[in-house]
């Protein structure tokens, strides 16, 4: 499945999403694409509506995202996701929402693909010029999400074709271009916390930053879990430092 996001911002804690859209492959090759306009519950800042053009009005008398929650959450079951910058701001927003509509999505069920990460390891570029380059036409209505996922899909197909002989291919296979996609093994999606070489969590952030999580809750700084639970971090933040704190008391 590949999906893309607009919202009113982009702080993943705070910021709510007004429209998902999304392409869904099936094994034959079928595609499936369906775009949700949602009412954030809150006004969307003039700043934003200038990038996807999605004003007040156009989402006032549209469902929240707590009352489609379980039809999104249906729509992703089972399914490998792709997106564009997805890794670090799709995916967590959409992992925040979830979690304030009472609905679990657990990221370990899934392999997710950024094309946005592929593209930057081989061109650095942004989505429309990656459509240019890879499919040889320009990008029409650049911040619709329904046209961004479009062309991601086809950005993702066209880069397969592209380093497909490369002295490193580009393989079509969900769980290479997973890795591949990736630049820092997260254990959360907000990338707060990550595997070092000995695949140890780490913090990478702050004043403990490259410290492994066991030695900060442990050892070196006792009161810093509360203080992240307090503070104004995504919930799967705090699910992945809880299920690590309990781990950690247990030992």
């Amino acid at each position: 499945m590949v999906f893309d996001l607009e919202s009113t911002g982009l702080n993943i804690t705070e910021d709510r999403i007004i429209e998902l859209s999304y392409v869904k492959v099936y094994p034959n090759g079928q595609e499936e694409t369906k775009t949700y306009r949602i009412n954030p519950e809150r006004e969307i800042p003039q700043q934003a509506i200038n990038v996807h053009g999605i004003t007040n009005d156009d989402v006032k008398d549209k469902p929240t995202f707590k009352e489609l929650a379980h039809d999104i959450a249906r729509v992703f079951e089972g399914c490998d996701i792709a997106g564009f910058n997805s890794n670090h701001f799709d995916i967590p927003l959409l992992a925040q929402e979830m979690s304030k509509a009472g609905v679990g999505f657990d990221p370990s069920q899934h392999k997710f693909i950024d094309v946005q990460t592929i593209y930057h390891k081989r061109e650095k570029r942004d989505l429309e010029a990656a459509c240019l380059f890879y499919c040889g036409h320009p990008m029409e209505n650049h911040h619709s999400a329904a046209d961004d996922a479009k062309t991601t899909l086809e950005v993702l197909k066209a880069q397969l074709d592209h380093y497909a002989n490369d002295e490193e291919p580009l393989k079509n296979d969900v769980d290479y271009l997973s890795q591949y996609s990736t630049h820092n093994r997260n254990v959360d999606l907000a990338g707060r916390i990550i595997y070092n070489e000995n695949m140890q969590p780490v913090f990478n952030f702050g004043k403990h930053k490259g410290k492994t999580v066991e030695d900060v809750f442990t050892k070196l700084d006792f009161g810093y879990y509360d203080w992240m639970m307090k503070s104004d971090f995504a919930e799967n933040t705090k699910q992945v430092i809880t299920k690590l704190y309990i781990q950690y008391k247990k030992k």
